[in-house]
């Protein structure tokens, strides 16, 4: 029997692990239609009990809603942006946007003692700094322009993943409670485990979507038209910027506005600058107070240094969907080291006794 058993779960690793393979391809589009099943789970639920206990309609509806509330507004702000990031790069490359004027500028504005700090440090002074800077914002403009570009080419793969990702929603809705309880029961954990391991996996995933993108939304929408009225140039490139930066922790959103502040400085912009270090402090920055706590919950939050930590890391291995699968695979980390130290302090008084 232990040959026989040994042998099966041989197998069904090794089952598991071509799946996986298979669904490697398309493992965004899984992924996003597991995240918006878990987040519209009880819309879905209120519908069925309106329809009278019809899923398969109220499935149905709910799709529709995802489709209305987040998909379509995503492929228009991603439709907006490929033109704006392409628009930009051809403005740079036709010198209709002068960077050598806007550097020169700014060389002007600053104190002689920093082109004898710049020598000093050997990097050749501000007016081979600017040639750098300037083949550098070229470069960067045209990697962006050209990454914007090829996702807009490569339909057919967008379409695809599109297309698997409302087609397994939609099952996802109508029989997600019985596929949650059989993985729960094939699970080998105990039940009270699996009810942690559930409860963990589901707060993280609507804290982190629900809480982060709403707020990295408004702060970057509000960054936006900042940049917009105060004329600074691809304004919904950086409000873009400025949305995927405030996934970072506390320093996110800074990270875009400081600059594009200092920028507004050094050209002598200074109420433009005023303004908007009034906006970025008082208006952005407050956002993250006010709204984190009743979006994310005190109780599913982690430590702001293992959300950057794992952010981060999770962009650099998986992409733009790293700011989820990063924070979600640092939750179930601490959750099971968590529970693995609950269980070894429960063990101790028992030891102590048998001694």
């Amino acid at each position: 029997m232990s040959i026989q058993r040994t042998s099966f779960y041989v197998l069904l690793a090794l089952v598991t692990i071509a799946f996986i393979w298979l669904l490697v391809p398309y493992y965004a589009a899984v992924l996003w239609a597991v995240i918006l099943a878990i987040i519209f789970f009880p819309v879905h639920v209120r519908l069925a009990l309106l329809l009278g206990g019809r899923r398969g309609i109220a499935a149905l509806v709910t799709v529709l809603i995802c489709i209305g509330l987040v998909i379509v507004p995503a492929l228009i702000i991603l439709g907006s942006l490929i033109q704006e990031g392409t628009s930009l790069y051809q403005r740079i490359s036709s010198n209709e946007i002068d960077l050598n004027d806007y550097l020169g500028r700014i060389q002007n504005a600053l104190p002689g003692f920093v082109d004898n700090w710049l020598n000093a440090l050997k990097l050749g002074g501000f007016a081979d700094l600017r040639a750098n800077i300037s083949a550098g914002a070229v470069q960067v403009s045209r990697s962006v322009a050209g990454s914007l570009v090829s996702f807009g080419q490569n339909t057919l793969k967008f379409f695809v993943s599109f297309g698997i990702m409302l087609y397994l929603l939609f099952f996802l809705f109508r029989d997600g409670a019985e596929l949650g309880r059989t993985i729960r029961h094939a699970i080998p954990l105990n039940d009270d485990y699996t009810r942690q391991f559930r409860d963990k996996f589901s707060a993280v995933v609507r804290a982190t979507v629900k809480g982060n993108i709403i707020i990295a939304m408004i702060q970057g929408t509000i960054g936006g038209v900042a940049f917009w009225a105060l004329g600074v140039e691809a304004a919904l490139l950086w409000g873009v910027t400025m949305a995927f930066m405030s996934m970072l922790p506390a320093i996110g959103a800074a990270l875009v506005w400081v600059p594009a502040t200092i920028w507004l400085v050094l050209t002598g912009a200074w109420l433009k600058a005023s303004i908007m270090v009034l906006v970025g402090v008082f208006v952005i920055g407050l956002i993250d107070n006010l709204l984190r706590p009743p979006l994310v919950g005190q109780g599913t939050r982690l430590p702001d240094y293992v959300v950057l930590i794992s952010t981060v890391g999770g962009i650099s291995l998986f992409g733009i969907n790293g700011f989820v699968i990063g924070p979600l695979i640092a939750a179930l980390f601490i959750s099971a080291w968590s529970l693995f130290a609950e269980q070894q302090n429960a063990e101790k008084p028992d030891t102590e006794e048998i001694k």
